[in-house]
């Protein structure tokens, strides 16, 4: 009998110790025997001494080596165990006898971490999969031991290391009950990440770090800022101020230069690469700011222009909106490249009506429409590739409007229904966001307003993508599944 994946990962759960590795490793042997951490532990990276000191603090600036990276993850590690500490009481049985005796046994006393591999800039600013994120993790007697070909392995190794440990009841003691530990690991994809919406729904650059720190537990590589849609657009851009002026929601709802600047430091620090997307030609609501760019901003009835209100979308074959583009691109790309490899020019749910009411174009035929946004994305991601960026852009681009793309151009795909296998099959790189199982927004309601001539149509007001996608439901797909086996590793 074949057992459905989520079965599979549920029995994979509930067979692994109650101090489980997440997330599974590829290979870990782990004992029954109790380990004490001495909190006095000698750490030496590469044979040299390592110190361990709470709130360390990164150095700034984009020249990035490998010795902070780890020191900050080390500070996090012992952090986690001895500032913040778990007892896991809430994982075994009520009224149990769980804990060790306190001191009742070896200590590890030293943790050894060696680097095989020299960093180079572009393990910070790589593209997926040109990084090793593999290491080995040892735990015997009284020592710890973690090898990795780059620092960014050594901070997943961290992160392990941290969960193998629990804090006693009586709040000196911190111990491992699965000793001896043999642990090796490396993803399974290149790329792991979230995407993270700060356009419709802004947050502060604090709020954003707690997702960097989240996604730095769960060892995932990639965090997506969504940054500007036509609800707001929050990057200030000191070539064209007007954008945040005209477009922010409020005065101080921004991003300032230095603030994204600082929050690309922080990324980097955590083995995390930001991708930006602007999103176009649709999802642009600029004309306030910079008035004649763009056609269908707030046109009624939205649902003619776009698939969300307020409509917006800059127009084509205009050399005005590919000056502005030069413009937006060369200040904000070389603010980019520094921390990441690509850059993201959206390219979802573009409507042809936009163009119906451009008073240049005046036509919706997808025959004429066409070859004027092979233009548009030509000249974008010529622009960004001048700056040394790999574009990436939604799967409409290519499947719907069959825009020819570069070959290292990255597909983002998110209706579901074979694009996955369809995008691969193009000879493009795709990353899976299918938007019936990795939708982390859906199932909390409608949130339009609607004329009153159709509003009960929508009762009982779920949202477009209801419901929520519980864990076992994400658990459930393969993204893979249906894609030949020629195109797997696109």
């Amino acid at each position: 009998m074949m057992l459905p994946k989520t079965a599979l990962a549920v029995a994979a759960l509930a067979l692994s110790p109650v101090n489980a590795i997440w997330p599974i490793p590829i290979s870990s042997n782990l004992g029954k025997e109790t380990l004490f951490l001495d909190q006095t532990v000698k750490v030496t990276y590469n044979g040299q001494d390592l110190a361990y000191a709470v709130g360390y603090t990164h150095p700034k600036g984009t020249k990035f080596d490998s010795k902070s990276i780890v020191q900050g993850g080390l500070e996090r590690a012992f952090s986690a165990i001895f500032q913040t500490g778990l007892n896991p009481w809430m994982l075994r049985e009520r009224g149990s006898s769980f804990e060790p005796q306190a001191g009742n046994g070896s200590y590890i006393k030293t943790l050894e971490i060696r680097q095989t591999g020299n960093d180079t800039q572009k393990v910070w600013n790589g593209v997926a999969g040109s990084v090793d994120e593999s290491y080995k993790l040892s735990l015997d007697g009284d020592k710890a031991s973690i090898s990795a070909v780059s620092a960014i392995g050594i901070l997943h190794a961290l992160e392990t290391f941290q969960q193998l440990f629990y804090k006693h009841s009586d709040g000196q003691h911190y111990y491992t009950a699965s000793a001896p530990v043999e642990i090796e690991d490396a993803p399974k994809y290149p790329h792991r990440g979230i995407l993270l919406d700060v356009s419709r729904h802004w947050f502060t650059i604090k709020d954003i770090k707690r997702t960097i720190d989240g996604l730095a537990m769960n060892k995932m590589n990639r965090l997506h800022l969504h940054i500007t849609d036509t609800q707001s657009w929050p990057v200030e851009i000191p070539a064209l101020p007007e954008l945040t002026n005209k477009g922010a929601y409020s005065k101080g709802l921004t991003y300032s230069p230095d603030e994204l600047a600082d929050l690309h430091e922080y990324a980097v620090h955590r083995g995390v690469q930001i991708i930006t997307e602007i999103d176009m030609p649709g999802h642009v609501g600029i004309e306030q700011a910079y008035p004649g760019l763009s056609v269908a901003f707030n046109e009624k009835p939205y649902t003619w222009y776009c698939a969300q209100p307020p409509c917006g979308s800059l127009k084509l074959n205009d050399t005005k909106v590919e000056e502005f583009l030069d413009t937006l691109f060369d200040d904000l790309l070389p603010r980019i490249n520094p921390y990441s490899a690509y850059f993201h020019t959206g390219g979802d749910e573009y409507k042809a009506n936009n163009s119906l009411i451009d008073p240049a174009l005046k036509t919706n035929d997808l025959t004429v429409l066409q070859p004027l946004l092979q233009r548009f994305i030509d000249h974008a991601h010529k622009k960004v590739a001048e700056h040394n960026l790999v574009p990436f852009v939604w799967e409409e681009m290519p499947l719907e409007w069959n825009i020819t793309l570069s070959k290292d151009t990255v597909v983002q795909s998110w209706l579901g229904n074979g694009a996955v296998g369809q995008i691969a099959a193009k000879g493009q790189k795709v990353i899976d966001s299918n938007y019936n199982y990795y939708y982390l927004d859906c199932g909390r309601g409608q949130w339009l307003d609607f004329d009153t001539p159709v509003w009960s149509t929508y009762y009982p007001f779920n949202d477009w993508c209801n419901p929520i996608k519980n864990w076992r439901l994400i658990y459930s797909y393969e993204p893979r599944d249906g894609v030949p086996d020629e195109y797997k590793d696109n």
